[in-house]
């Protein structure tokens, strides 16, 4: 039975294509689908990822296939496959974001300071 807010059939068959293969080295990954159930439920739920319900499998598991997957680029992989447009469904490009400099301000602190140490001062009474 799907919960609320986990993959459902044709949510998983467009996702399972994309997923990567079991490592060369080491033993078989636990159910990719299970796995990314777990890592949504960690996000929507913003709670610590000790608390993940053991039915996505041990938290240090699901932990460790989110970390690496972030790291190996998986999850842009997945996120640039699954870009389509929802009225038209065709694949759109990802978005531009420009940053006008005049609208982006330095903090006060920022501008102005001196580059290298002040010049010695003589003593005080020293003239």
């Amino acid at each position: 039975m799907v919960k609320r807010h986990e993959l459902t059939d044709a949510e998983w068959a467009l996702l399972a294509p994309l997923m990567p293969g079991n490592p060369v080295q080491g033993h078989q990954w636990n159910d990719h689908r299970r796995t990314i159930n777990g890592i949504l439920w960690k996000v929507r739920t913003g709670a610590p990822w000790r608390d993940l319900p053991e039915r996505y499998g041990t938290w240090k598991s699901v932990y460790d296939r989110h970390r690496r997957w972030s790291a190996d680029g998986t999850w842009e992989r997945i996120a640039e496959a699954l870009r389509i447009d929802a009225d038209t469904g065709e694949t759109v490009a990802p978005p531009t974001v420009g940053v006008d400099s005049s609208s982006v301000r330095a903090h006060q602190h920022a501008a102005g300071a001196p580059h290298e140490p002040p010049a010695e001062q003589p003593p005080k009474g020293a003239r």
